[in-house]
């Protein structure tokens, strides 16, 4: 039953995403399943030498991407695909994270002018998205589902945080634990998730989150509950 309630500067799940987060992992050539060098999600080592700061900014920048913006999750039986992670938008962060049983969710933080969004079925229908099945709050995030997908959303300051994925893998539960568990990456965390020295300063463009694999390649915007 949909919620007639209002959440503040969040919009609506559409239709496609799906075929959004398949065409994320598809453009970032990672698949379904987690590639050689996936990482626990969002789990940092206390071994080894602190990374460098400065290095990590640098790595960061070569990738297009803000340090503050990149953040981790964790879920039970998610591992991050690190060929994944990419810009979203302008300074935006995106990255995606796969089970074994084919389950996908998809990690994002975006900073964008804040808009209400309006949590009833005309709304979704003037939108020409898929209708909303549930969009209620949950604690301090926002809880959004279609029939073939869900997200949770939040505010961060100026940015908004979205865990999504497909409505069956990961189930509401899952989603919201790594809802729950997402934060801003800290200096170990950056040092496995970003792209290492040198592998986003070659001759190949980096790959962006947000840019659609076929028409003008403007950038996508509308991915996840928060796009």
């Amino acid at each position: 039953m949909t919620s007639r309630s209002r959440s503040p500067r969040l919009r609506p799940l559409l239709l496609t995403l799906p075929l959004t987060l398949a065409l994320a992992l598809a453009a970032t050539g990672c698949g379904t399943e987690p590639a050689p060098d996936t990482m626990a999600a969002g789990r940092s080592s206390s071994d080894g030498p602190a990374p460098d700061r400065a290095e990590l900014e640098a790595r960061a920048s070569a990738a297009q991407l803000v340090t503050e913006h990149v953040w981790v999750t964790e879920a039970a039986g998610y591992a991050l695909a690190r060929q994944s992670v990419g810009v979203l938008g302008d300074d935006g962060f995106s990255s995606s994270y796969t089970a074994p049983d084919g389950g996908t969710l998809r990690l994002s933080v975006e900073r964008r002018p804040h808009a209400e969004a309006d949590c009833t079925e005309g709304s979704a229908a003037a939108s020409g998205q898929e209708p909303l099945v549930t969009c209620e709050r949950d604690g301090e995030q926002w809880y959004r589902a279609t029939e073939s997908g869900h997200a949770y959303a939040w505010e961060q300051g100026e940015l908004v945080v979205t865990v999504s994925g497909p409505r069956d893998k990961p189930d509401r539960a899952t989603l919201r634990s790594a809802a729950l568990a997402a934060h801003r990456a800290d200096d170990r965390e950056l040092d496995r998730v970003l792209p290492p020295a040198g592998e986003a300063a070659g001759q190949q463009p980096v790959e962006r989150g947000d840019l659609p694999p076929v028409g003008d390649g403007a950038p996508n915007n509308d991915v996840g509950a928060s796009g």
